[in-house]
């Protein structure tokens, strides 16, 4: 028997979050570097993923099978394509430096019954569940990516809320903390909506999966998209629509897609900076890898069906996320409202059903988790350090802390997809396959574009030129620990802007298993056309 090499690179971390929670509440730095550990543990088991991968092998690779609940159909079935294992990695990758971001996010804070911070008596934050909770939070969304069971993928496709809720409600922002009782309120707001759309979605998902298994008879991925190709499982038109709307809408609200987005500004804004990045780049990413898989597999005619529909649910989510994010005054609001336009290009790109939408898509994914990594965590050390979100605040930045600036307005450049760095490959190939099947579509999208550059530039231009604020004449530059989560990052960024090679051999081969699916092939160019006449 080989070694469950899927299994292991998602048990890791849980094993971790286990171990990290029963630490001593005196050893805290002890449960830090636990956690740490774990991490990259994890990390290198995702390494060999990546290396024992195949992409021009079986499109499901590593694959484990076991029976669990019989009488009910339900397998422990594993498997990885080329789209799970680059958000695998890219999921690996990120948690470390989440951990290293938010080492001390979770330290004691004593603030009054009150709320106040001036108080006699205190109560504390609990370290070792902030850290560990983020290790369940990886595990369980790295299972979600290798799972191919369906009743198998919804389980923890819910069970990540848990987690992700006391990750919000019960670590907020320092830059609101022990101010007054309206910030605790203000968390335990966004961790509830979060928790309540998240938990609607799920719901009408799980009568999906019923009705997938009426259907079908089977939970099994494989072995239903085997069925449906062969003719052995024909599904009526309207059970077909429907069991689709119940899959796209829950990962719809996950992605987030307009108009089901309005958790994620409040979630962003209140949660620590890493717990943002947690939300944002990787287990939103859940949703848009879903469509891919589920949707789009499972249920191909009425992912065309629904086509049209939700082309223009991106196209909106593209425009008025981005300009949105023009008008806020706070950075994190400012950073969620750009995600939302983010995966509008996303969900633009699965759609189109092309070749270069969905590749692009796919490499959009990984590259807006790191440039998001990126932006956001320097964001929040910047925060950290004047203890406010409010642009107005800042200004200057750059004469005192000029590693500080640099960093944020190269993070700030990827967001709006600058040349030569790594999400201007994705969006441009997202924007080709669009315009390729839905011209107007793909000049629609543009408008993001133009949209990025003047929400990004002005963001750093208000907040690191012009003159030196007195509140922040005595800010730090980067420390150690701070460059050694953003230097990796953008580094990233840089190679793969000029070298995404490696990523698009990875992806393009599941690329085209899903083109197949749907029965898709991309339009032949006009000039090709005319040619052949």
């Amino acid at each position: 028997m080989s070694f469950p090499l899927l299994t292991a690179t998602a048990v890791l971390p849980a094993v971790g979050a286990i171990l990290t929670a029963a630490v001593p509440a005196a050893r805290r730095t002890a449960a830090k570097w636990l956690a740490l550990a774990f991490s990259l543990a994890t990390l290198v088991l995702a390494a060999l993923v990546v290396v024992r991968f195949e992409p021009g092998g079986d499109r499901y690779q590593l694959t484990e099978s076991h029976a669990w609940i019989p009488d009910f159909g339900v397998r422990y079935e594993l498997g990885v394509d080329g789209i799970a294992v680059a958000l695998i990695a890219l999921t690996a990758l990120l948690i470390p430096f989440i951990i290293l971001a938010g080492w001390h996010d979770a330290d004691p804070l004593a603030v009054s019954d009150s709320g106040s911070a001036a108080g006699k008596s205190s109560r504390w934050r609990p370290t070792q569940g902030f850290f560990a909770l983020i290790l369940m939070v990886e595990a369980m969304v790295i299972l979600s990516f290798e799972a191919t069971d369906v009743f198998l993928f919804y389980i923890f496709f819910e069970a990540m809320l848990i987690p992700m809720y006391f990750l919000i409600g019960g670590f907020g922002d320092r830059a609101h903390a022990g101010t007054d009782g309206a910030a605790a309120t203000q968390r335990s707001y966004a961790a509830v909506k979060f928790l309540l759309y998240n938990l609607a979605g799920g719901l009408i998902m799980l009568a999906a999966v019923v009705g997938l298994y009426v259907v079908a008879g089977s939970f099994s991925l494989a072995e239903i998209a085997e069925a449906r190709a062969s003719g052995e499982l024909e599904m009526a038109t309207n059970t077909e629509r429907l069991l689709f709307l119940g899959f796209f809408f829950a990962f719809a609200v996950k992605a987030p897609l307009w108009p089901l987005h309005t958790w994620l500004p409040n979630a962003m804004g209140e949660a620590t900076a890493p717990v943002a990045v947690l939300i944002t780049a990787v287990v939103d990413k859940v949703g848009t890898f879903a469509m891919l898989r589920f949707c789009l597999q499972l249920f191909p005619e009425a992912s065309k069906w629904a086509t049209p529909v939700i082309i223009v649910l991106a196209l909106v989510s593209i425009v008025y996320g981005a300009l949105l994010a023009v008008g806020q005054r706070d950075i994190k609001r400012l950073i969620a409202y750009a995600s939302i336009s983010h995966f509008g290009f996303i969900v633009l790109g699965i759609f189109a059903m092309t070749s270069q939408g969905q590749s692009g898509a796919t490499l959009y994914m990984v590259n807006h988790g790191i440039s998001t990594a990126a932006l956001m965590l320097v964001a929040g050390f910047l925060i950290t350090r004047r203890g406010s979100r409010l642009i107005a605040d800042y200004g200057g930045v750059q004469k005192v802390a000029p590693v500080l600036a640099g960093t944020f307005l190269v993070g700030s450049l990827a967001t709006l997809s600058l040349p030569g760095l790594a999400p201007f490959v994705s969006e441009f190939l997202v924007l080709v396959g669009a315009f390729a099947a839905y011209p107007v579509a793909g000049v629609i999208a543009t408008l993001g574009i133009v949209l990025a550059a003047l929400y990004t530039l002005v963001l750093y231009q208000r907040t690191m030129t012009g003159p030196v604020k007195a509140e922040v004449r005595t800010m730090p530059d980067l420390k150690a620990r701070e460059l050694v989560v953003v230097a990796p990052l953008i580094a990233l960024l840089l190679l793969l802007g000029v070298f995404p090679k490696p990523l698009t051999d990875i992806v393009n081969p599941a690329v085209q298993h899903t083109m197949t699916d749907v029965r898709k092939t991309d339009p032949t160019p006009e000039i090709e056309a005319e040619a052949a006449k």
